[in-house]
């Protein structure tokens, strides 16, 4: 009872120290007139300092969120910006998957067709079985329609696959104008049932090899059979390949000009009969006959 006395009596005190009255007076410190008084208590003191604490620290929170002011507090971004973030993470995936495709692209079309090099069972370009899937319920068998569209073609004479593939494409090479690479002769012309995928052409010994369209050099190399060979990126996926040179004047890398020189014309590799450029045009990787769109006389 005594504890509960004493209790209230110490809260009773502080009570009524905090709201002891004080008066605050601001006089001339010449005349000692009084010219301003307050009457403040410490418990106002503490409500108004208080009060005035709140109010900024709401203040200082609303200015910063309606206001760019957010960021520049370490770790917070703007939507805009994280967006912006977001959009180019997308954009340099696509970018390395093309570049990645692109590149894979090139190495087979130097290895697999200009040097006919064999593919290898662990090859990354192989086509794996994709196990996700039921293959047993596939119906591989061939419908009549399929059989009479087969047979009406393969009754159609002189068909040639691959001229027919690239002359159903010529419509978009046709805009290019081809430059000569060198002058003379045809010895031996293009046949793509006999795999050859390109025109043989004699011409005066140390004859320079001119590129025929602008590009970019993507080979620039030695081979067995082939000797001295590069080969010529162009747009709308054309590839221009100059084989059995005597020398080679561009490296990988080079952007080439039309009617730049590349090469010297040579007699370089196994097969070969004699000093002559062998010159192929692929267009969408589809050989296409060079004399349909450049005269080399």
């Amino acid at each position: 009872m005594k504890a509960n006395l004493d209790n209230q009596s110490w809260f009773k005190r502080l009570f009524t120290n905090l709201n002891y009255k004080y008066k605050l007076v601001i006089m001339n410190e010449s005349t000692f007139d009084e010219k301003l008084s307050f009457r403040i208590s410490r418990m106002l003191v503490f409500i108004s300092f208080g009060v005035i604490t709140l109010v900024s620290i709401a203040f200082t929170i609303f200015m910063i969120w309606i206001t760019p002011l957010k960021e520049y507090i370490p770790g917070y971004a703007s939507v805009d910006r994280v967006k912006l973030v977001y959009i180019n993470k997308l954009k340099t995936d696509s970018l390395e998957h093309e570049i990645a495709q692109r590149d894979l692209w090139l190495e087979n079309f130097q290895k697999r067709i200009l040097l006919g090099e064999d593919f290898d069972e662990d090859d990354s370009i192989v086509l794996k079985k994709d196990n996700s899937i039921d293959y047993a319920n596939i119906d591989l068998s061939i419908s009549p329609e399929d059989s009479a569209l087969r047979a009406k073609w393969e009754n159609t004479p002189d068909y040639d696959l691959v001229n027919t593939s690239t002359q159903s494409k010529r419509g978009s090479i046709s805009r290019f104008f081809f430059m000569a690479p060198i002058t003379g002769t045809i010895s031996g012309g293009f046949n793509a049932k006999k795999k050859h995928y390109g025109v043989d052409i004699l011409s005066k010994k140390n004859e320079p090899v001119k590129a025929c369209l602008d590009g970019l050099v993507i080979l620039s190399t030695w081979t067995f059979d082939y000797g001295y060979i590069i080969a010529i990126q162009h747009d709308e996926n054309i590839i221009s390949v100059y084989k059995h040179n005597s020398a080679l004047l561009k490296k990988e890398g080079d952007l080439i000009h039309a009617g730049d020189p590349i090469a010297i014309v040579g007699n370089t590799g196994e097969k070969t009969t004699g000093p002559h450029l062998h010159f192929e045009i692929w267009y969408n990787m589809n050989p296409v006959n060079p004399t349909q769109f450049i005269s080399f006389e």
